[in-house]
């Protein structure tokens, strides 16, 4: 196995469980603890993850995130399931806000409720919803981040003001015990509209944001309604999220509501 494909395992052996030991990549990917000791000093020097005595852990503040089209291309599946359950929350005639997240896009796609009025900063999210019947399409206008392909800055947040809210579904970068975070400054200034207009705000996002904390503070925990998710938050976070008297509702498991 190349080093290229042994450092892929390893990140994403660290996004499922945070922390790796070098004995656990060790036995993972069946080398040496020679090599698995290069292994983490070459990732650390690519700036992914921090090392610690005998493993390493992700970063506590994340600093890289992907495009659009990479982000389509990743957990496909798990997205999937995590918009089909958000979209069961949407129903004839909302309101709605829905943001340029990946996941959020999958919620369009399973929507099957009529007459909405959707309010959208997403090129490709206001796209998805022209293939749905009865949706009006309101899309905001201002600056294109064409890595992220959404709009944003002081044009996109006054016309905000044009409209009525009552369902936001956001998306999350990181979601911590201190609220929501991302990378992207000018996109927090428009978040943060939102959620001050929005009826109730719905974050749709899969567990590798929990625990993420990225540059730039969006929200406390306290401004979220709901988290649509595949699987529960560890304690602490989870116990911070029962506080703020969020609903967790759970892909699979039957659709577990928390």
């Amino acid at each position: 196995m190349f080093q290229e494909e042994r450092l892929t395992l390893i990140l994403q052996y660290l996004q499922e469980k945070q922390r790796i030991e070098v004995d656990e990549i060790c036995g993972l990917l069946g080398i040496s603890r020679d090599t698995a000791r290069r292994d983490i000093i070459k990732l650390e020097q690519q700036g992914v993850i921090v090392r610690t005595r005998g493993g390493a852990i992700l970063p506590p503040v994340s600093k890289v995130i992907p495009g659009y089209e990479q982000r389509m291309e990743l957990d496909t599946p798990l997205k999937d399931s995590i918009g089909r359950l958000a979209a069961t929350l949407i129903h004839d005639s909302d309101y709605l806000y829905v943001d340029a997240s990946t996941t959020v896009r999958h919620t369009i796609e399973h929507m099957t409720s009529k007459n909405n009025c959707v309010v959208t900063n997403s090129l490709h999210t206001a796209e998805a919803l022209t293939r749905k019947d009865g949706v009006h399409i309101h899309m905001l206008g201002g600056i294109m981040s064409n890595e992220h392909r959404f709009v944003y800055g002081p044009r996109a947040i006054e016309m905000l003001d044009d409209y009525r809210i009552e369902k936001a579904f956001l998306g999350a970068c990181g979601i911590a015990s201190d609220g929501l975070s991302t990378s992207f400054e000018d996109e927090c200034y428009l978040i943060r509209h939102v959620i001050r207009m929005a009826e109730q705000v719905i974050l749709v996002t899969d567990h590798s944001k929990f625990g993420k904390k990225l540059f730039h503070k969006v929200a406390d925990l306290s401004d979220i309604d709901i988290i649509v998710t595949n699987q529960e938050p560890d304690k602490q976070l989870r116990e911070h999220l029962h506080a703020n008297e969020i609903d967790i509702m759970i892909a699979g498991e039957q659709d577990r509501i928390d």
